[in-house]
């Protein structure tokens, strides 16, 4: 019997596997697997989601135009140049079907969100993974990687599932030594957590082959929703828009994420606690004998002696009832990757690893 055969590069893609949710014999789990926002939401989006219930049977708007203004209105943007998604993923999902195909070329680096191989191969493109530097993207090395056939550079920055960022000149180093054919973009997820931090909109303006994609599931806690968007020159922008489906974001999500953007105070709290708890569970994870990068997202990547000892704390932290999540897809077998959750929650997993490290000192003396 004969089927159909897919585009090609399908059956090449590694399915994405999420964060785990649930521990067999635990019915409260502490997880801390997903990055998501410890504190939820902000309080003014439950009332706004209400206020959408009894429209629900018509059809949202089509242009967005009230979230691309909140939007626009926050971060000092034209809002003629954004574009909303169904999360950020979509919005990089538009960049690659409309400048990548069969036979080109997109790269990504070496630790770099797994979810950009998979677009590239969607498309039909081949993903050319460059080296990093000590786990920091090394700008030379994607440079020295393009070749008349690239057309797509996805960078993470702050990076996931790492943490680094890459220096401010080198960013703008990289933008500048790309031809005008390639797209960057750059994915700024965690751009919130970075206080002062444009997410990259200093970068599109200067540079028309540029865009800067966002999300509403880290810091404002919309993650369930599905909620991201994207800036970039109003070429790009009319480029993606014909991709879009017309009512691809329900009124719920706009009302939702308009409210949390506008609530400047919540973000603001939600940047300083995880700054604080950042810092403590990085300082007492290196006093354990635990390396840790200088992460400037919301999570922390804890790097064990090996990948036994990662499976080992993976193990501990499970029984305990706590989800982490282990990046050995992400060519890190000996690292966990660590959601920065509240006090309490940092300090207990601080606690499990530490007995866990403890044991193997204590095994070799």
């Amino acid at each position: 019997m004969t089927h159909p055969v897919p585009q090609p590069g399908i059956m090449d893609i590694a399915l994405y596997v999420s964060g785990d949710s649930a521990v067999a014999g635990h019915a409260q789990v502490l997880k801390l697997s997903s990055n998501e926002n410890p504190f939820g939401c902000s309080p003014a989006v439950a009332p706004a989601i209400a206020a959408t219930v009894g429209t629900l049977h018509r059809y949202p708007s089509t242009d967005h135009a009230g979230l691309r203004a909140a939007i626009g209105a926050v971060h000092g943007l034209d809002p003629d140049r954004i574009i909303c998604g169904v999360g950020s993923d979509e919005v990089l999902q538009f960049v690659t079907q409309a400048y990548a195909g069969p036979g080109d070329q997109v790269i990504t680096t070496q630790h770099g969100f797994s979810m950009y191989p998979i677009l590239a191969r969607a498309a039909g493109a081949v993903p050319v993974t460059v080296p990093e530097q000590t786990r920091v993207v090394d700008v030379d090395a994607i440079l020295a990687a393009v070749t008349d056939r690239t057309r797509v550079v996805f960078l993470a920055n702050p990076a996931n599932p790492i943490g680094t960022m890459i220096a401010d000149a080198d960013l703008w180093r990289l933008a500048s030594g790309l031809p005008d054919h390639v797209v960057l973009v750059h994915d700024g997820a965690y751009a919130e957590y970075v206080d002062g931090f444009d997410g990259g909109a200093a970068l599109v303006d200067a540079h028309p082959n540029v865009i800067m994609t966002r999300t509403f599931s880290k810091i404002y806690g919309l993650g369930g929703l599905r909620i991201g968007w994207g800036y970039a020159s109003r070429e790009i922008i009319d480029v993606l828009t014909r991709l879009r489906q017309p009512f691809n974001l329900s009124d719920l999500q706009m009302a939702a994420a308009i409210a949390a953007v506008q609530d400047r105070d919540f973000v603001a709290m939600c940047r300083d606690q995880n700054a604080t708890w950042r810092r403590w569970l990085t300082d007492r994870l290196r006093q354990t004998g635990v390396g840790c990068d200088e992460s400037h997202a919301n999570f922390v990547l804890a790097r064990l002696a090996d990948a036994t000892e990662a499976g080992v704390a993976d193990a501990a932290l499970r029984a305990d009832g706590i989800l982490v999540r282990r990046v050995t897809g992400y060519g890190l077998p000996e690292a966990l990757r660590i959601t920065v959750g509240d006090e309490a929650a940092c300090r207990r997993v601080a606690d499990v690893i530490a007995r866990v490290v403890e044991a193997r000192v204590g095994a070799r003396a």
